[in-house]
């Protein structure tokens, strides 16, 4: 497993927040995934309300 930052933002109360997250996963899709679940699980987002704009190693 490589560690990955996943950046992007999501839609907040008052606008577009930008977040960097970090997590283990297989490859970049793997990763793209577990950010996407941890804030619908987290933070009660649909995924049209969180965008991805990079995924590096």
């Amino acid at each position: 497993m490589s560690q990955f930052t996943v950046s992007g933002r999501f839609k907040a109360r008052d606008g577009w927040q930008t977040f960097e997250k970090q997590v283990d996963a297989e490859n970049e899709d793997v990763a793209t995934e577990h950010v996407l679940a941890g804030f619908g699980s987290e933070h009660g987002l649909n995924r049209t309300q969180v965008e991805v704009t990079e995924v590096s190693a």
